[in-house]
């Protein structure tokens, strides 16, 4: 019988809240974690805590994947956290391709598969540019971006595929920029800006794709629980800004000037090949979620920091 959830990389910010929301609603949630003492610890509640790390081809945790209602599978290095070299860009390549590879494998292998496969992928896919311009925003249709970035979701999404072939609805989950207070871009932002010293990274002029932590764990949670939810799913608000306005609305909320802009040589002093993903970004906008019409709660930028910033989400 199919009756409980099962969530890799839980204790990041999108994952622990997804975690304790599903808790709240009644669910049977599994936590897939390198240390369930630690996930027990920020996630009460659970139904189990099993260890888990994408390099584990085997172990306990298959076990869990036989009878799963649905697997939501999150896990992966954090990309921008760190400076960038080969090893570190292996790591995080790896995480991804060879959790997933593991992960399907499972799946495969299970005499009762779940019913639902929700892997997180990246609006990365369409690759990276240097400014918004007047260019239409990408939806799901969208081409594959080229860069290093792109090829990492464009593997990740490929491993996630071979669900498909054996009747497991497939998610592919192409987030953009999660803001919250707890962690991510947002987080690093709020710093200086309380020190008189915020303002945008780079040139201002890269879009920002967007979405509110609580609309990207509603859209989470109906993927989960809606049949209709099937393939690339871009988990933005409809509302992509550039950088030099996302700094300019949060210093306006904040009471901060948003005056000094981080320039990319002290980026990329920081994180080395790094600073030229930080400096750029993506025009993504909600193609799927709209066409379905998901309900937003902050589908405009001053209106999701306000939140943020005001209940420390």
């Amino acid at each position: 019988m199919q009756d409980h959830i099962i969530i890799t990389g839980a204790t990041g910010v999108i994952g622990a809240e997804l975690a304790l929301k599903l808790i709240a609603r009644g669910e049977k949630v599994v936590l897939f974690a390198r240390s369930p003492d630690s996930a027990a610890l920020k996630i009460p509640g659970a139904a189990g805590y099993v260890k888990w790390d994408s390099d584990m081809e085997s172990g306990e945790w298959t076990g869990f994947v036989n009878g799963a209602k649905g697997i939501i599978h999150l896990a992966g290095k954090p990309l921008l956290d760190g400076r960038w070299d080969e090893a570190h860009k292996a790591e995080c390549y790896n995480s991804r391709i060879l959790g997933t590879r593991h992960m399907v494998s499972a799946i495969t292998s299970a005499s009762e598969k779940p019913k639902v496969f929700i892997s997180a992928s990246a609006i990365g896919y369409y690759g990276s540019f240097d400014s918004c311009g007047d260019t239409p925003a990408f939806i799901e249709s969208g081409s594959k971006g080229s860069d290093f970035l792109a090829k990492i979701c464009i593997d990740w999404e490929s491993e996630a595929h071979e669900v498909e072939k054996i009747g497991v609805r497939l998610v592919l989950l192409r987030t953009g920029i999660v803001l919250s207070t707890k962690g991510g871009m947002l987080q690093k932002m709020l710093t200086p800006f309380n020190f008189f010293l915020g303002g945008p990274i780079g040139s201002g002029l890269q879009c920002i794709s967007w979405i509110h932590v609580d609309d990207e764990i509603d859209c989470i949670i109906e993927a989960l629980d809606n049949p209709s939810y099937n393939g690339p799913i871009n988990a933005v608000s409809p509302e992509p800004v550039s950088m030099k306005d996302f700094a300019v609305r949060l210093g306006e909320l904040l009471g901060k000037p948003s005056l000094l802009p981080v320039p990319k040589f002290v980026v990329q002093i920081i994180m080395g090949e790094g600073a030229e993903y930080a400096v750029k970004g993506q025009k993504v906008k909600p193609g799927f979620l709209q066409a379905q019409g998901f309900a937003f709660h902050y589908p405009k930028l001053i209106d999701a920091l306000a939140d943020l910033v005001a209940n420390k989400k």
